[in-house]
């Protein structure tokens, strides 16, 4: 797979969906910015060596029509000079150069738009990879919570099928239960004590009453 496949596979890509599909998302997306950076090492290669050879086209396109405007110069100085053999030699040469500028050219233009398109894949490489490092640990950190709660809701979900909440509420009824009668026993006990020290002042009651008879019998 070529340079620019991988840019164009890797740009179209999209990273939420590969997270959603990998066992290991942090392993995963990790994987994937190193194999950017790999491709966009790769990719700044290609298009140094494609700028390279743009100037050498350049520089070859130019150097042929300097050979052409020379060529020219030539066969007119023959010309004056009244040799035609020269005069129509220096004209072939100049019509080789033209050929020879026109076919750089023409390569000069073809190379010139690769140039481009890898520059602008390039850029586009660059921004997907600041994206992929930007996202990288707020989507490890979205994946490990839903991990988390999909954990929480499973373990509670077999709490609920192994009847656990049931027993729990069974033995919340039972301790209850236990309390209340303990509550009641308690104040069996108090009304009993009371009842004991109300009989307890009757009978002194009691007494005093009957002293007090007999003194008002003694006294008449």
């Amino acid at each position: 797979m070529g340079v620019l496949e991988r840019i164009s596979r890797l740009i179209r890509s999209n990273i939420n969906d590969l997270l959603d599909r990998a066992e290991d998302p942090e392993k995963i997306l990790l994987q994937l910015i190193t194999d950017m950076q790999q491709d966009l090492r790769e990719a700044k290669i290609q298009v140094a060596s494609a700028i390279r050879d743009q100037k050498k086209l350049e520089s070859q396109y130019q150097e042929n029509l300097v050979m052409v405007d020379i060529w020219e110069k030539r066969a007119i100085s023959a010309i004056k000079e009244q040799n035609d053999y020269l005069a129509k030699e220096a004209l072939k040469r100049k019509r080789d150069c033209e050929r020879l500028a026109n076919e750089y050219k023409s390569q000069l233009d073809d190379q010139t738009k690769s140039v481009q398109s890898l520059r602008t894949g390039l850029g586009e490489l660059e921004a997907k990879l600041s994206d992929a490092r930007r996202k990288k640990d707020l989507l490890i950190a979205r994946q490990k919570r839903a991990k988390a709660q999909r954990s929480i809701n499973e373990t509670m979900s077999g709490i609920s099928r192994s009847g656990a909440f049931s027993a729990l509420e069974r033995i919340e009824n039972k301790v209850r239960n236990a309390e209340d009668e303990a509550q009641a026993l308690e104040e069996l006990r108090k009304d009993s004590l009371e009842s004991k020290f109300t009989d307890l002042e009757n009978s002194d009651l009691n007494a005093e009453l009957a002293k007090l008879k007999d003194k008002i019998k003694e006294s008449n």
